[in-house]
């Protein structure tokens, strides 16, 4: 129970996908923490409930010799120093009783009892008999009223440090095998996930870790999620829509029996239709599962040229029928295997346009519930990098800890793209309406009422790309609930060009070439604007700094410009951004 490796995915708080520590506030507080033993995992279980709660920045603060650690009592710290002098289990009151007020194992058990059941008539009869006790023993009687008012506030929130300790031996379990098989651990989490929701959730945990999910392919995919031999995790077949489990059983059993598929028309001939039918072959050509067969793309398979009938992929069906019957009759003639001249001739598949980006990927997620192949959000990584942008995730960890640290007031910023509106009416008659929003980290929601629905109505639909900004406050009546008050709304398709107050790059002279001062000097006579270029030289060995600006040229903020400053390595790029 003292694997390095484990108590470091602890301490950097990466406990997404482990058993009981996976929550936001709890990995903000092992953080802090950085637990190097396991009674360390085993206290902070405990602690993380409503009320003990508010004692983990003492128990974190003592840990790391910040706040002194005190007893009330020499004769306390036997039980209590490895929680740092805070009581955290019922066991630690069970044999402080013991110790202090000379109780019975059968009294310290009444007494557990009691504290669970907050039973005032017991807990009152047990103070009388632990006073006397503790007295005769010689404790101060005011050190003993102040233990005992402790302990009943404890009562409140008493955990049984055996329960606390089979659920972090648990979960102790799952961190080793996130830590030492990062791949296998991540496929299996992702087989049990359930929800769309989670297996996104997962699958970006998974890339946060330098785990690729990649999409399905009819050469490598299984049921289920899967690794491969490149510690690569696999989408599995099973989670087509579309795509029966008993078409997945033959796909799989075939490749095993014969091996991989090397082409479409091989695959079709070697498959049984009755399982494989012409819905399945539609739903794994969406999920990209046949773009290992290179010949062909996505877009092909459903091409209907102009003057005939039948799309690509029908062609394919057709043949594949034809192919089966043939070789049906082949062994039945009297003559054995005819010649390959006889054979089945393999259709033309047209020549198309490929889909665009946004057709592939709503086609992915139609099938797969997710993209796959990217995300709509990957043409704004500009604007999500360099714009004060809070990745929803981050977003979502303020929320959830704004009752631990309140910063009501403070302007954030969220962007994403809309997957869900709903417009609804009041009992009263009133338009509000939610909305919920993802990017490349997880999704969040938002209520828009009265005034603010009105205002920002006509941003709510499915599939538009926005921007945010607002603020948490306090709920109206409840002071300890929060809300996120939207102040404006932007469509990140504008944010560039309306937002771009200044662009400010940080370099090193040595990455002054040609091709730079071309590029910028063009990029800012084609695109006459409001926002100022700055450029930062700076010289580390000399400790040099030199700024270049222009008072008379300004420019519009575009793409061009981003996507130069996004793929410099060289280049430290900051963006001031209009107050909205």
């Amino acid at each position: 129970m003292d694997d390095e490796k484990t108590f470091h995915l602890y301490q950097r708080g990466e406990t997404n996908a482990t058993f009981q520590f996976e929550s936001i506030g709890m990995q903000k507080y092992l953080r802090e923490l950085k637990p190097d033993k396991f009674a360390d995992l085993i206290a902070m279980n405990a602690l993380y409930r409503p009320g003990p709660i508010a004692y983990i920045p003492n128990f974190i603060d003592r840990k790391h010799g910040k706040e002194a650690i005190t007893y009330d009592l020499a004769d306390m710290e036997e039980y209590l120093a490895d929680t740092y002098g805070i009581t955290v289990y019922q066991e630690q009151v069970m044999l402080l009783s013991q110790k202090i007020g000379g109780f019975s194992k059968g009294d310290a058990d009444v007494l557990r009892k009691a504290m669970g059941k907050k039973d005032r008539k017991t807990l009152d009869k047990m103070k009388g008999k632990f006073v006397e006790g503790a007295t005769t023993k010689g404790h101060a009687a005011e050190k003993l009223e102040k233990i005992w008012t402790d302990w009943e506030a404890f009562a409140q929130y008493a955990f049984n440090k055996s329960h606390s300790t089979c659920y972090a031996f648990v979960a102790y379990q799952t961190a080793y095998l996130k830590a030492h098989y990062p791949g296998e651990y991540m496929s299996a989490v992702l087989n049990h996930a359930g929800g769309i929701e989670k297996i996104t959730f997962f699958m970006e945990e998974c890339k946060r870790m330098g785990i690729k999910v990649l999409g399905p392919d009819i050469n490598e995919s299984l049921k289920g999620f899967a690794v491969n031999k490149k510690g690569e995790i696999r989408f599995g077949m099973g989670g087509i829509k579309g795509v029966g489990e008993a078409a997945v059983e033959n796909i799989i059993a075939e490749r095993e029996k014969n091996g991989h598929y090397p082409d479409m028309f091989d695959f079709i001939a070697r498959v049984l239709q009755k399982s494989v039918n012409k819905k399945s072959l539609e739903c794994l050509a969406y999920s990209g599962a046949f773009d290992c067969f290179t010949a062909y793309h996505r877009a092909q398979y459903f091409n209907v040229p102009d003057g005939e009938k039948q799309s690509g992929l029908e062609k394919i069906v057709s043949y594949g029928q034809a192919k089966q019957a043939h070789a049906i009759g082949t062994t039945n003639t009297l003559f054995g295997n005819l010649s390959a001249a006889m054979d089945v001739p393999q259709p033309k598949i047209a020549v198309c346009e490929p889909w665009t980006l946004t057709e592939l990927l709503d086609h992915e997620k139609e099938v797969t519930g997710m993209y796959m192949s990217g995300h709509p959000l990957d043409h704004f990584k500009f604007e999500l990098k360099y714009y004060g942008i809070s990745k929803i995730s981050d977003f979502n960890e303020i929320n959830e800890t704004l009752h631990l640290q309140p910063n009501p007031g403070k302007v954030l910023r969220v962007a994403g793209l809309i997957i869900d509106v709903q417009h609804r009416v009041t009992k009263t008659g009133k338009n509000f309406g939610s909305f919920a929003m993802e990017d490349l980290s997880g999704k969040t929601e938002f209520l828009l009422w009265s005034e603010d629905y009105i205002r920002f109505q006509n941003y709510l639909e499915k599939g538009t790309n926005i921007m945010c900004t607002g603020f948490f406050r306090p709920r109206y009546g409840r002071p300890d609930e929060f809300d996120f008050k939207i102040n404006s709304m932007s469509l990140l398709e504008t944010v560039k060009q309306t937002l771009t107050r200044s662009i400010e790059i940080s370099m090193h002279p040595a990455a002054v070439t040609a091709e730079l001062v071309d590029f910028v000097d063009s990029n800012i006579k084609k695109n006459p604007g409001k926002t100022s270029l700055r450029f930062n030289m700076f010289e580390p060995k000399e400790n040099l700094k030199v700024s270049l600006y222009s008072l008379d040229k300004s420019f519009l903020m575009n793409e061009d410009m981003a996507g130069f400053l996004m793929n410099n390595p060289d280049f430290e790029v900051n963006v001031g951004v209009v107050s909205a």
